[in-house]
This record gives structure tokens, C-alpha cells and sequence, in this order.
């Protein structure tokens, strides 16, 4: 395993060899566009997982390797470090000094904010008040959470409607949005998250739609139920058909659906396949929405 040093080392030659990075000119006219390209972490999960990447390089990481300045984090790599201010303060600073904007924090790991067991889900929900308050101090402006819980739908949506208004109420203080993806059981079905989030009812309290986390329901129709709610959006890619199309999801038509809906702000590359290397499937994917980007104004 390397070093971080040699890991930073590595990166500049990458960098320099590569350059994969935008010019400046490319990038500052790219951001005129009416979304943004963040990175989200989890694409580079097997890279950290075999040690290769640490979550405080991640952000110099997605800046000089991918040429792409807004980056998501996940909670479950910097676990132990959410109220480590002098690791906060470190990240935060790494972050700038590369230009690069925190986006959100995804919350994993911190209980079922539907669990059927008020004591459980008011500890779930307390769980999540110190990531709140990390992406407050890193200046990121949403954290995603998950609705989950055991139960019928309607039993599940009112302890969920409860925790995210709590959630919400607290989050607002630090002008952070809590916002819920779609992510597997009942909050793949879009019109089940859509009427939770209707039921809220908070201005910070939203949706972050992933193209491919409807499963067995309609993904277009999902992306439709929330798009209305949207404060993100989850660009998920597995693979690409030779012309550079996600060979499954069809990203134009939704990001047409997104401009139609008026939606400004962030989309999060999170790419999951195996085919291609995980900086190989993110920047097909970058390049795929840059694509759309300069076709749909």
C-alpha cells in the first residue's frame, strides 16, 4: 500500500501525464451551463476500500485527476471523524485550496428513520444531527439520508414524515437541506417518496432523484414523482455503449426532463460498474453530460 505522500506524488504525475483536466477556459465556460458536475464518492469505492485512496485526498482527487469541482462525500469513509474538528478543519481546507465545493454528505450506518421502534428512530434521528452539523461547518448544502423502515407503506411514511421534519427543523438552523434518495424497499417507488415529501412539507426538505435506483418501478416515471422535489440530482452510470451512451439509462431524456422542470444545481456522477475502471467510468461519464450539457441550453 502506498503512503499518502506516494499517493499525492503518484497523483501530480497522473495529473501531468494524463491531463485529464479541463483548461481553464473549457471550465469556467462549462459552468455557465444550467447544472453543475459533482463527483460523488461512492464511484471511487474499491479504490478506497483497498486503501489506495483516503477520504481527505478525495477532494484534491476529483480536482486534478477528473477536472470536476464539487464533490459528495460518504459518511461511512470518514466515520469516526464527524465531530474531529481538526480533521473537518483539514478537509475544509484541502477542498478550497483545490477549488472545490462541498456539495453533500450521504448518510449511511445511522439507523432507520422509519424504524417501528420509537426508541430506536428518535436515536436515529439524533444520529444524523452531527452530520448536519459537519456538512453546516464544510459548507456543503444538503446531507442525503435514507427512508427506511419495516412496516406498510403508510406506517413507514408517517414515522419517516416525523424524523425528516425533526431533521429538517434542525437542519435549517445551519441553512443545510435533508434530502432522501431513492435507495432501495418502499423509497424506490417514486410516488411513495414524492407524497412523503409533499406530506413534510419544508422548503428544505427534498428529493435526490438517482437514475438508477428505481429498479421495479418505471425509472422515467420515478424521475418524474421527484424532480419536483429535486435539490440533487444522482447521475448513476454501470456501463456505455460504444457511441458513450449509459447502456441502460437513457441520460438524455432525463436530463431533459430535468431542465423542463426547472431544476438548477448539482449532478453527482456515481459510477458503480465493473467493466470499465472506476476513473474510466467516471470520466465516461463526465464526458456524457458534458455532451448533454452543450445540447440541451
Amino acid at each position: 500500500m502506498n503512503s499518502r505522500r506516494d499517493f499525492l506524488k503518484n497523483l501530480a504525475l497522473a495529473t501531468a501525464g494524463l491531463a485529464i483536466a479541463p483548461n481553464l477556459d473549457v471550465f469556467a465556460a462549462a459552468k455557465k451551463g444550467w447544472f453543475d458536475i459533482s463527483l460523488a464518492e461512492w464511484s471511487l469505492h474499491r479504490t478506497i476500500g483497498k486503501g489506495e485512496l483516503k477520504n481527505i485526498d478525495f477532494p484534491e482527487l476529483s480536482a486534478k485527476k477528473f477536472g470536476i469541482y464539487g464533490v459528495e462525500y460518504v459518511n461511512s469513509f470518514f466515520k469516526d471523524k464527524a465531530t474531529d474538528m481538526t480533521y473537518l478543519k483539514d478537509l475544509k481546507h484541502r477542498a478550497k485550496d483545490n477549488g472545490v465545493r462541498n456539495v453533500l454528505i450521504m448518510i449511511d450506518g445511522e439507523g432507520f428513520l422509519g424504524d417501528e421502534d420509537e426508541s430506536r428512530r428518535l436515536k436515529a434521528v439524533e444520529n444524523h444531527y452531527k452530520w448536519i452539523d459537519a456538512a453546516n461547518f464544510l459548507g456543503c448544502t444538503s446531507v442525503r439520508v435514507n427512508a427506511a423502515g419495516k412496516g406498510t407503506p403508510q406506517e413507514v411514511k408517517e414515522r419517516v414524515v416525523k424524523s425528516l421534519s425533526t431533521l429538517s427543523d434542525y437542519g435549517k438552523k445551519g441553512k443545510i437541506n435533508v434530502i432522501v434518495e431513492n435507495h432501495g424497499g418502499i423509497s424506490s417507488h417514486g410516488d411513495w417518496l414524492s407524497d412523503v415529501l409533499k406530506t413534510v412539507g419544508k422548503k428544505n426538505c427534498g428529493a435526490l432523484p438517482d437514475f438508477g435506483n428505481f429498479y421495479e418501478y418505471d425509472r422515467y416515471q420515478g424521475m418524474a414523482d421527484l424532480l419536483p422535489y429535486a435539490k440533487g440530482l444522482s447521475a448513476k452510470s454501470h456501463d456505455f455503449t460504444p457511441d458513450g451512451q449509459e447502456h441502460k439509462i437513457d441520460y438524455t431524456r432525463i436530463m431533459k426532463m430535468a431542465r423542463e422542470s426547472g431544476y438548477k444545481g448539482y449532478v453527482g456522477i456515481e459510477y458503480e460498474g465493473s467493466r470499465l475502471s472506476e476513473a474510466d467510468g467516471i470520466m465516461a461519464t463526465k464526458k456524457l453530460l458534458d455532451q448533454i450539457k452543450a445540447q440541451i441550453a
